[in-house]
């Protein structure tokens, strides 16, 4: 078998499934679980561009795939930052389409995505030449195989992971080193290989963003990940045991679940707040879509926000400037520049929608919502039995 590795992990499946039926079970708001797959596609796609050295932040991410272009990041950045958002969602309608098939065609198609169709870097064709992965030093670390090679072995990679029959997140975390390990492409080898470990999740049924959005954890633990990769060997070796890899991945998958969890409930109850808040103001409860962006500190623009609730100029124009005065928001800048940030009102409002004694600022609202989530979901204790051999 191409890259080997020994099976039995059903310690850490096991525990994923039933992640999976609880998360299915979290009754949210409809419009609330709509912005958390937004959140969690924006922090995604911005951790797997950033470990590629594209240097956007999270709030970049957000407003590019809005349509409201930073104007501090690159074209080119912008393009890529689209392009991941655009490969992602790709893999996703084939796979609900039912009629998906692991084949070298669907590789190539996902980084031409990947990379924005820049064809200059290699866009939508194997490599044809020699490859190397260097360390941020600029050292060789891994030499893939001889371009001659790639062809024949994506046709094996597919042809394995099709007929395979693993558990979706051994199958995620296997595509993921293969493709890694086979470099086929000039560039855009670890984006592409990150979207695939996401849609073998997908295509397995666990389609929760919970477990379709792992780039974001690799991106906060980049040593464990680069590290993950050590038992491929200085060189490709099509017989290199890959349990290693398989076992990082899976214990990554379920820590992101565990922590995802937690948060889904935590914000989901701000969310509950926001709506409750705008209700006794007497405002539209669509605007929970700004007070929750302004919460977390990041700024709002009419036209950020206009695409987020999916209305005319006029409706979100009102819609803040009703913000503004009730203080919920306050406006900076003028006209085109203008942008919202949280009003003088907006902290202690929420304080007094979730009820207790809780200091009207972010740290104190937000740890009192954690302890709350905590105590529905229980996830501190699911967290400890996370992993083999833990008590």
């Amino acid at each position: 078998m191409l890259l080997p590795f020994a099976e039995g992990q059903a310690a850490w499946t096991q525990p994923l499934n039933v992640w999976a039926e609880r998360l299915d079970e979290r009754i949210l708001p409809r419009r609330w679980s709509g912005r958390l797959r937004r959140a969690l596609e924006a922090e995604a796609t911005t951790a797997s561009t950033r470990m590629e050295g594209v240097p956007v932040t999270i709030d970049d991410t957000l407003r590019i795939l809005a349509g409201d272009k930073p104007e501090h990041v690159s074209d080119a950045d912008q393009a890529l930052v689209r392009g991941y958002r655009d490969g992602m969602t790709y893999v996703q309608r084939r796979a609900d389409d039912g009629r998906l098939v692991w084949n070298r065609e669907l590789v190539v198609a996902v980084q031409d995505r990947v990379l924005a169709g820049n064809f200059a870097n290699g866009a939508g064709r194997l490599r044809e030449g020699s490859a190397w992965v260097s360390s941020p030093t600029g050292a060789v670390v891994f030499e893939p195989p001889q371009h001659e090679e790639v062809a024949d072995l994506v046709d094996e990679m597919c042809e394995t992971i099709e007929h395979a029959g693993w558990h979706p997140a051994v199958a995620a975390a296997w595509i993921h080193v293969a493709l890694a390990a086979i470099h086929p492409f000039r560039d855009g080898n670890g984006r592409t290989a990150r979207v695939f470990a996401s849609l073998a999740m997908y295509r397995g049924g666990f389609r929760h963003p919970a477990f379709t959005s792992l780039e974001e954890w690799w991106g906060r633990h980049t040593q464990d990940y680069y590290g993950a990769f050590e038992c491929l060997g200085p060189r490709f070796d099509r017989n290199a045991d890959v349990t290693p890899f398989v076992e990082a991945h899976l214990e990554a998958q379920l820590l992101q679940v565990v922590e995802l969890a937690l948060r889904q409930r935590t914000e989901g109850l701000l969310w509950i707040a926001l709506e409750n808040v705008l209700d006794d103001h007497g405002l539209p409860t669509r605007l929970a879509n700004a007070l929750y962006d302004s919460f977390f500190g990041r700024d709002v623009t009419s036209r950020y926000y206009r695409e987020l609730i999916a209305a005319s100029p006029a409706t979100a124009r009102n819609d803040l400037q009703a913000a503004t005065a009730a203080r919920l928001l306050a406006a900076i800048g003028e006209t085109r520049g203008r942008r919202y940030t949280p009003g003088p009102r907006l902290m202690s409002a929420i304080a007094t929608a979730i009820g207790g004694s809780v200091e009207p600022e972010e740290r104190a609202i937000f740890s009192a919502l954690v302890d709350r989530a905590d105590a529905e979901l229980e996830v501190f204790p699911a967290a400890q039995e996370r992993l083999p051999g833990m008590s």
